[in-house]
């Protein structure tokens, strides 16, 4: 019988080492093979809650978020282009890459959980993002999301219109800050065992083993 592994994961859609962590932990599970019957569920967090639609130049945020010159910026970047490519990420960031108000994406990603195709919007939206450059606090982005990850764009531009999963989502942004996950990605495990930041495979193994051993127990 395998062994049932919840895995909660709270992160943002522009944070690029939730994109990272996730093909980490993806990896993990995958060697597992059929030990565990693993569910995932992705839960809200904003880096820059704060932005209009038009977001920011990335480099002006990470300046005035954490004090970091343009040449350590460039070096932070190259470190995740790389970290990505290893995972068979694609991140393209150039000098007008920036970044955005999610809370938008996040309400789709509440929706897209009751339909069963939440990670199929989360990747969906990674891409959108990190790949093709685009800007997902525009609704036709998100739509166009929707759409490839097999969701219904009718139903999702209705969800946006009359706001219905808003309150929801603040509500488990601020259920999170009171679990005081203060920074992302967040990885908790059946409720109890937490990895926080991105791990590599090997650690997410680790760990999902050592839970497996308790659990039995």
């Amino acid at each position: 019988m395998p062994q049932k592994l919840t895995i909660d994961i709270v992160s943002d859609v522009v944070c690029p080492w939730c994109a990272i962590g996730y093909k980490g932990l993806e990896q993990a599970i995958d060697a597992l093979g059929d030990r565990a019957e693993v569910t995932i569920a992705w839960h809200p967090f904003e880096l820059a809650p704060y932005l209009s639609e038009d977001g920011q130049l990335l480099t002006d945020y990470v300046r005035e978020r954490y004090g970091a010159p343009p040449e350590q910026s460039m070096r932070n970047r190259q470190r995740i282009v790389d970290a990505g490519a290893a995972l068979g990420l694609d991140f393209r960031y150039s000098p007008e890459s920036r970044i955005y108000n999610t809370f938008k994406a996040h309400q789709l990603l509440h929706w897209a959980d009751g339909q069963g195709r939440q990670t199929a919007l989360k990747l969906a939206l990674f891409k959108a993002y990190f790949t093709e450059q685009k800007n997902v606090a525009d609704e036709a982005v998100l739509l166009d999301a929707v759409e490839s990850a097999g969701l219904d764009r009718a139903e999702a531009t209705a969800v946006l219109a009359d706001g219905r999963h808003a309150g929801v989502v603040r509500g488990e942004e601020n259920y999170w800050a009171e679990q005081n996950i203060t920074g992302v990605p967040a990885f908790i495990i059946n409720g109890k065992y937490m990895i926080p930041g991105a791990q590599d495979a090997e650690t997410f193994g680790r760990v999902l083993e050592k839970v497996l051993e308790k659990e039995a127990a």
